[in-house]
């Protein structure tokens, strides 16, 4: 059985407010998106087993990737920025266009075909003269400029990091365009960006809603980049993340407070199979999970689910979440309750034995203690003890232990 042993840092990281990773290194916007590029096409190889090809029956994404391929072959600062990720032999190919074709291309083609375009509506216009503002929109993620008042932003910036530190405020992953608003903080390419102001939003000509911002950056510059390019360049970047508000109180509670997000649902079911150790056992036996539906629209057809054990579930207890990862915390949870699993093998309808994973043998009452727990963050400190059936405060390391 494995025991809960990792240290308050990795725990409350498992609940999405882990300490930001420092990047090594850093790289231009524009080399951060010619990378990307780069990326897009060795996935494709990935899932096709080849090289993107040119040919005029094929995919109109196939085409643009072997274009895209052949672009960085022939620019020398491309290919020397990419060849250390190209464990795929992609850049000993033989390109299929010329230096002249290079050539005949004006700067926006160009880093078109690299894919460092603002819009995917343009994929098949590589070739074609775009609006000014679409250029704009290209070329704002790179052009940064100093920022001229940001003794006035400096404290806010030092304030973040306190409440970072101090597990105030946490570092989640991005998701919404909606999470971009004016007074919010985000980390995007190893530096936190503060929203400044927020234009008007208005429609494009794609019926999308985008506004202009004012992002002001911690090492002094600023951009005044449209709302969907921040948002592309977070869900771009691996370690992109909105730092969230900060609060006072628990990591989430059973009634929303102004300005949370919903996550979803942490429930509890029991099953009313005839399964002679689930009969057995049936006050204790307790399946828990997380969703983002609602609870009865994940339980629907359960006698049919070989997870539900092929029976009827009855819920015995829901908890509202907020601002959390429901995955990590569902892997937490089970993690908590891991030395009480139920295994029991049941045969789906083709005959096939199977062992559902989130069963435990575990009492209502210490499951709604756990939740108390992860609320105010105390779990770090206890483990599940199946021979009490209770939570049990873990040892404490002591600097003397190997």
């Amino acid at each position: 059985m494995a025991d809960f042993t990792d240290d308050d840092d990795a725990l409350l990281a498992e609940l999405g407010v882990e300490v930001e990773p420092k990047r090594v290194g850093a790289r231009t916007p524009l080399q951060e998106r010619i990378i990307a590029g780069f990326e897009d096409i060795q996935r494709f190889v990935v899932e096709h087993g080849r090289a993107p090809q040119h040919f005029d029956g094929h995919d109109i994404f196939e085409r643009l990737y072997a274009v895209r391929l052949d672009r960085i072959c022939q620019l020398p600062e491309c290919r020397d920025l990419v060849e250390p990720l190209d464990h795929q032999g992609l850049l000993s190919g033989l390109a299929m266009t010329t230096k002249d074709d290079v050539d005949d291309l004006d700067d926006d083609a160009l880093l078109a075909e690299l894919g460092v375009v603002d819009d995917l509506s343009d994929i098949t216009e590589l070739r074609h003269v775009r609006s000014s503002s679409e250029k704009r929109a290209a070329e704002e993620i790179a052009n940064r400029e100093r920022c001229e008042d940001f003794a006035t932003f400096k404290p806010l910036f030092e304030q973040v990091q306190k409440d970072l530190d101090q597990g105030a405020r946490s570092a989640r992953p991005f998701e919404l365009k909606a999470e971009i608003k004016a007074g919010r903080f985000f980390i995007v390419g190893g530096q936190k960006a503060f929203v400044a102001e927020m234009g008007e939003i208005e429609i494009t000509a794609q019926g999308r809603t985008d506004a202009r911002l004012r992002v002001i950056f911690d090492n002094g510059t600023e951009s005044n980049m449209l709302m969907r390019s921040l948002q592309r360049a977070l869900n771009k970047d691996d370690a992109g993340r909105r730092i969230t508000e900060p609060v006072a109180g628990p990591l989430f509670s059973d009634k929303p407070q102004e300005d949370d997000e919903a996550s979803g649902t942490i429930y509890v079911l029991r099953s009313k199979s005839d399964h002679p150790m689930v009969a057995a056992h049936r006050e204790l036996v307790h399946k828990i999970g997380v969703t983002n539906t609602g609870v009865k629209q994940r339980i629907a057809g359960a006698r049919l689910q070989p997870t539900f054990l092929l029976a009827d579930v009855e819920v015995v207890a829901t908890y509202e979440l907020f601002n959390i990862n429901r995955t990590k915390l569902e892997n937490l949870i089970h993690r908590i309750f891991e030395p009480a699993r139920f295994d029991v093998e049941i045969f789906d309808r083709f005959g096939r034995p199977v062992v559902p994973r989130e069963w435990f043998m575990v009492p209502l009452f210490v499951i709604d203690e756990a939740v108390e727990r992860i609320k105010d963050r105390t779990i770090v400190n206890f483990r599940y003890d199946p021979a009490s059936a209770t939570l049990v405060e873990r040892e404490t390391k002591t600097g003397h232990e190997n």
